[in-house]
């Protein structure tokens, strides 16, 4: 392998990993968006946002592999299923005991926008989020 090829893996390599990061960016500010939402009353995000940024992460987590990035991956798609989880399980609170379903449901929304924040902040600096 000669210097030139070397440029161009490590060039390639750059650009995926920056391309990688942008939809990151993307895939964090509509998690962003439906966490923030779903904390402030009477805001009412779609759903299209939160699947839309799911479909993103399942399909671009092949893609970070091996990268510090695939850690971002895997943690918004854990942070989707464990809230999406929990939502269901609670939601029966609702229908015998109005005051314990909103509770519920007002502390998951904080947790998953903690979440949120926390990997946004380890991937401005460039790296993995951990558990």
């Amino acid at each position: 392998m000669s210097d030139r090829d070397i440029i161009d893996v490590t060039a390639r390599d750059s650009a995926v990993a920056e391309g990688l990061k942008a939809w990151g960016w993307v895939s964090y500010l509509l998690h962003l968006v439906v966490a923030v939402a779903a904390v402030v009353p009477s805001a009412q995000p779609s759903i299209v946002l939160l699947l839309i940024a799911l479909v993103i992460d399942l399909v671009k987590q092949g893609e970070a592999r091996g990268t510090w990035q695939e850690s971002h991956f895997s943690w918004r798609i854990r942070s989707v299923a464990w809230a999406g989880l929990l939502y269901i399980v609670t939601a029966p609170l609702w229908l015998f005991f109005l005051i314990p379903g909103w509770i519920a449901w007002s502390l998951i929304s904080i947790w998953f926008l903690y979440r949120i924040v926390r990997g946004m902040v380890a991937m401005n600096g460039n790296r993995a989020v951990l558990d």
